[in-house]
């Protein structure tokens, strides 16, 4: 096992990281007591170190097996724990990146792992309503008091993440030491704009879902091989994952086979929301569009909108004028539906 620098700290974590959302079988998945002492045993035999849950996992059972496990063992290993996600959903407070929620988060996540310090607090994801000064701060009070040692972020925007480190070198407040991020061959987005964020400022990186679900492990040869209740499924998947590249590549041999047969399809597009456009205006751009794709198919920008209640993912097309006039932008959702 190697071992790398998190970001611009002095602290050593292993390449790999034991991710432990299974670890656990409330949620009607995953794995028994015995068998994830197993996994984090073969984990620490191989020179693992780095180990990462979350409060939500398995409602708690996750990080109440890692303290367990932990046991006798504390001091080697570099605990990561996460908050944001609400453990009471009767409590209007009971989730989110407010200061409240975090005190009140990080207590009962030091009980269950029944420990006196978190080594990485992580803020499971950005919740778009509580200040980004806030969360610093109140971030930094938890370090200050010694609770937690470094603080990351997951899930998040890349404006996000850089505004929040840029507050917390002016204020002198502990930045993100490292950010947690979807990443993998079916689903390469971050490379867009989060991965050269995380470069420029020196962030460790830290992906999830390398594998897609399973499928790029090659054990799914269909949609019909995964089980039920399996995190992607078909319908229900976020773009960049394995079933919505599968209805890409679908799309993509609909669009060829039109194409041949002297049928282009053409996307129907509407004005940017909260745009200040008139309908009229916007029925007459929607209009001119199909001339412009005539000959031309669109250069697609895709952009997932990262929010705490997981909408759909917001998709901008860039239509590219064949006769070389000027960029014309569209939020094209119905790209995503085939619609």
């Amino acid at each position: 096992m190697r071992y790398k620098l998190l970001g611009r700290t002095g602290l050593r974590v292993s390449e790999l990281c034991l991710g432990t959302m299974t670890f656990g079988e409330e949620w009607g998945w995953g794995a028994s007591r015995e068998e994830s002492r197993r996994m984090f045993d073969a984990f620490a035999d191989a020179g693992g170190n780095f180990v990462d849950t979350a409060n939500l996992y398995t409602g708690g059972t996750s990080e109440k097996f890692v303290g367990e496990f932990l046991k006798g063992r504390r001091e080697r290993f570099v605990l990561a724990t996460k908050y944001t996600l609400n453990m009471s959903p009767d409590d209007p407070n009971g989730g989110g990146n407010h200061r409240k929620n975090l005190v009140q988060s990080l207590d009962a996540s030091l009980k269950r792992l029944d420990t006196d310090r978190i080594d990485l607090y992580w803020v499971h994801a950005w919740d778009g309503m509580t200040p980004l000064e806030e969360t610093m701060r109140a971030l930094d009070d938890a370090v200050r008091a010694g609770k937690i040692l470094y603080v990351g972020i997951s899930d998040a925007p890349a404006w996000v993440v850089s505004r929040a480190n840029t507050l917390a070198e002016l204020k002198d407040w502990s930045p993100f030491a490292a950010l947690q991020i979807q990443y993998s061959l079916a689903d390469r987005s971050p490379e867009r704009d989060l991965l050269p964020m995380a470069k420029a400022l020196d962030l460790a990186v830290t992906p999830w879902g390398v594998l897609g679900g399973g499928v790029l492990s090659g054990k799914y040869k269909s949609p019909a091989d995964r089980p039920a209740g399996a995190r992607y499924v078909a319908g229900g998947a976020r773009l960049g994952s394995p079933a919505a590249v599968r209805r890409d590549r679908s799309d993509r041999r609909g669009e060829d086979r039109r194409a041949a047969a002297g049928q282009p399809r053409v996307p129907r597009c509407h004005p940017r929301a909260g745009s200040s456009r008139q309908a009229g205006r916007g029925q007459q751009d929607r209009a001119r569009i199909p001339a412009r794709l005539s000959r031309q198919r669109p250069v697609l920008h895709f952009r997932e909108d990262v929010s705490a209640d997981r909408q759909p993912p917001v998709v901008t097309a860039i239509y590219r004028d064949p006769t070389g006039g000027e960029e014309a932008p569209r939020d094209c959702g119905d790209l995503l539906s085939g619609r």
